[in-house]
């Protein structure tokens, strides 16, 4: 049986896809990841430790989950058990669970269990794994793009180490690239190879990191050049380029990736790199983002990040919020992009933000102020019975349009204007009213015309 199941497992190695042929058969094999996976860190320590529990990776297509599940299986002498959680149910995962109990009880090996796409599971069959992943009587190995604080159950998340993974680098695209083309068991050192380093660099760059995409263009070149008879196998640019599909930006637009993208744009403006917030926005535009929520973006941060040390902000940003409404992409990229770069080089302040979330908090957990009376809508019968508006001063009466009078009736400063753009002047203003001796800080002696 064992035989056959060998026999069987070679047969299909045969005619599967490179990037499964390719597979690394050890940890020393495996690419990328050093982050936790190098030597001395933390999940190399606790496969050494033979100290693993249940884990949840979790990053992008093509950077080694289930490469590295199934090296685990080996690496631990478990059984390998592979299920998509998009396509199994509740009893598909008890009858899984209940073997694994089996093979323990009759002196077995232990059971990996690599679940892929595990944020498909619903609560209920998520909740199923809890009692065993927490006895130790499975190993489970979660895959998932999406963020498991979000997309995975709390009980489950906490019973699980959580590794993250990043998409690989050029370099290690390269050295996969170069292993396929040179193995002889697996991949294409039987044939006569001519290719470009060029042809490899493209594929390095244009796969954004997915191994199985750049795996997969070097064998569409092959088998393409094959079936065209030629006798050596010769890969350069052009052949490299039309081997590779256009690259696909992994983007949720309610996701992990929405969100990192439109905090690197508002970051970046904010930061006033106007290149970066460029990139940020063609990556978001690029892959579909709605612009209207972009000009919503940018109409914020020209208030809360540039303020009154550029007016002239608001208006780009509502001009921009009109424009993308009526023209719609792909015109308003052009649009976009002026306000993006406006924002990014204005200057900076967030006074008026400051200003406006210190007086919410007073107004929320303060005392409530009452309007002085002198303050009160005095337009209407009555009102002068009850003292409303006695003894307020009409500014514009005043030299300067300015006159000393309380407007609050507690002395706070909320409004702390910084030393950039525009709002310098308006320091200077504030700072000259406030000098002893002007007659804007203090009501006049004698009486005044009123209003």
């Amino acid at each position: 049986m064992d035989l056959f199941k060998e026999s069987r497992q070679k047969n299909l190695a045969r005619v599967a896809p490179l990037p499964i042929r390719m597979r690394p058969r050890s940890l020393d094999q495996f690419v990328g990841q050093q982050h936790f996976l190098g030597p001395g860190k933390l999940l190399r320590r606790m496969l050494e430790a033979d100290r693993l529990t249940s884990v949840i990776f979790y990053g992008p297509p093509g950077t080694g989950k289930t490469t590295l599940a199934q090296l685990i299986a080996i690496y631990t002498k478990s059984e390998f058990v592979e299920m998509n959680a998009s396509s199994v149910g509740v009893k598909e995962v008890r009858a899984i669970l209940d073997a694994a109990k089996e093979r323990l009880a009759a002196g077995g090996s232990r059971t990996v269990l690599f679940l892929d796409e595990i944020h498909r599971f619903n609560r209920a069959q998520q909740d199923i794994l809890l009692s065993d992943v927490e006895d130790g009587l499975i190993l489970l190995v979660g895959a998932t793009t999406e963020n498991p604080f979000f997309a995975v159950n709390s009980p489950l998340v906490s019973r699980s180490q959580i590794f993250q993974f990043s998409p690989l680098g050029e370099p290690d695209i390269r050295l996969l690239l170069r292993r396929a083309i040179s193995d002889k068991e697996r991949g294409f050192g039987n044939l006569k190879f001519e290719i470009s380093d060029s042809a490899i660099d493209l594929w390095a760059t244009k796969s954004d990191g997915d191994a199985r995409r750049a795996l997969m263009a070097l064998e569409v070149a092959v088998l393409s050049q094959q079936q065209e008879g030629a006798g050596a196998i010769r890969i350069d640019l052009d052949v490299a380029e039309q081997s590779i599909q256009r690259k696909a930006i992994v983007y949720d637009g309610m996701g992990d990736e929405h969100y990192d993208a439109a905090s690197a744009l508002i970051k970046s403006m904010r930061g006033s790199d106007p290149d970066a917030a460029v990139y940020w926005l063609a990556r978001m535009l690029e892959a579909g983002e709605d612009p209207r929520f972009i000009a919503r973006r940018i109409a914020i941060l020209a208030s809360e990040d540039i303020g009154n040390a550029d007016p002239r902000a608001i208006s780009v940003a509502a001009a921009a919020f009109d424009i993308v409404e009526k023209i719609g992409m792909p015109e308003a990229q052009l649009t976009l992009s002026q306000a993006v770069i406006y924002m990014a080089t204005a200057p900076k302040s967030n006074a008026s933000a400051m200003a406006i979330w210190q007086a919410a908090k007073d107004v929320k957990e303060g005392r409530t102020l009452p309007v002085p009376k002198h303050l009160k809508d005095a337009h209407y019968q009555g009102a002068k019975r009850l003292g409303h508006g006695e003894g307020y001063l009409y500014s514009h009466n005043f030299p300067g349009g300015i006159v000393g009078q309380d407007y609050l009736g507690v002395d706070k400063v909320y409004y702390n204007p910084v030393n950039r753009g525009y709002e310098a002047e308006i320091g200077r203003r504030m700072e000259q009213r406030a000098e002893p001796g002007n007659p804007a800080n203090s009501p006049p002696e004698g009486p005044a015309e009123m209003k």
